[in-house]
């Protein structure tokens, strides 16, 4: 019987937008499993590796500063690279609406880069999607063959950069998986999230009230580390190739019961004000994503270990030790 696993340790493995959220928790674990990790960080003149100067191990990876746009840098870098887990991308919403064309170049143009290189240098890819490229839900849970519909330019961007990446594998036989992660929560995540923003106010409330925006979009959230080993049995699988999978939890949560479930570990006293600048335009506003995770836990054994309140309370411990990253009086785009 063909065995259709693949075992990570020892394979030489390449991190885009290691130094964010997710690609940081995803380095360490591939640390963990014995790969020989490139890790890369999007450069700066402050020679600052962004979220991986938190991880433990970081010695025994090779860190790079560079940038996805920049085609012949990325060639170079692959060379040698057994898998890329690609995951640098621009991710937050309400900037997109301001700078369209930096998700053009980063998104699409980016992960052109990345395709071309993967094919040149003979890598697999597993190419990081989102659960907004789906747009507000038709059917609940969401499975894979949900149509896809863009609501704000970042989730056209990930949806052409998607395309772009399924392509190669029609095209040129590239063996591609994309990972479509619902949303994702935990340590490390960015200051404009939902949760670090729900929990940074809550922290540092001075009038026992905090600001968010609309209160009715529904959510599936997923712990960090059951996201990450989404990606990593997506790796693990040769038949996943020329497949997306959707991970996240199956259990829908609205933001303001979110909000409400974080208050009452920290402080029940706490009230919610809506604040209309944190509002999405009105048809931009996805309003209920829940994942239909039967594909990622039938082909890939993969399932969610994490509960919403475990996982809030880590959180919650790590925002309250890093308040000075969260900036709690500023909204961030």
């Amino acid at each position: 019987m063909k065995d259709n696993r693949l075992n990570l340790k020892g394979r030489k493995v390449l991190v885009t937008g290691a130094d964010g959220f997710i690609g940081s928790h995803l380095t360490e674990k591939l640390i963990n499993l014995g790969c020989e990790v490139k890790a890369l960080s999007y450069y700066n003149s402050f020679n600052y590796w962004g979220w991986l100067e938190d991880i433990r191990n970081i010695d025994s990876i090779e860190v790079l500063s560079g940038d996805i746009r920049d085609t012949e840098y990325i060639r170079k870098i692959t060379k040698g690279v057994d898998i890329i887990f690609h995951l640098a991308a621009l991710i937050a919403i309400p900037y997109s609406y301001h700078a369209p064309q930096s998700y053009v170049d980063t998104n699409i143009k980016g992960t052109l880069n990345v395709c071309l290189a993967a094919k040149e240098n003979n890598c697999r890819l597993i190419h990081t999607s989102t659960s907004e490229v789906y747009g507000t839900a038709q059917y609940v849970p969401i499975d894979e063959q949900h149509p896809l519909q863009a609501q704000s330019p970042y989730s056209a961007t990930k949806i052409g950069a998607d395309a772009l990446a399924m392509s190669f594998y029609h095209a040129y036989n590239l063996p591609v998986t994309i990972a479509r992660p619902f949303n994702t929560y935990g340590p490390r995540q960015s200051a404009r999230a939902v949760i670090p923003t729900i929990i940074a106010q809550a922290l540092t409330t001075t009038n026992n009230q905090i600001k968010l925006g609309s209160l009715t979009p529904v959510r599936d959230m997923n712990y960090v580390a059951d996201t990450v080993n989404g990606f990593i049995s997506s790796a693990e699988s040769l038949d996943s190739i020329g497949q997306v999978f959707n991970f996240g939890s199956g259990k829908g949560i609205d933001i303001g019961e979110l909000a409400r479930s974080i208050i009452r570990i920290i402080n029940p006293k706490i009230s919610i004000l809506t604040d209309e600048k944190r509002i999405r335009p009105q048809k931009s506003e996805v309003m209920k994503l829940i994942c239909n995770n039967r594909k990622a836990r039938s082909v890939l054994n993969w399932q969610p270990e994490f509960s919403l309140n475990s996982g809030l309370q880590k959180t919650i411990e790590f925002v309250e030790s890093h308040l000075n990253y969260y900036k709690p009086q500023i909204y961030n785009l």
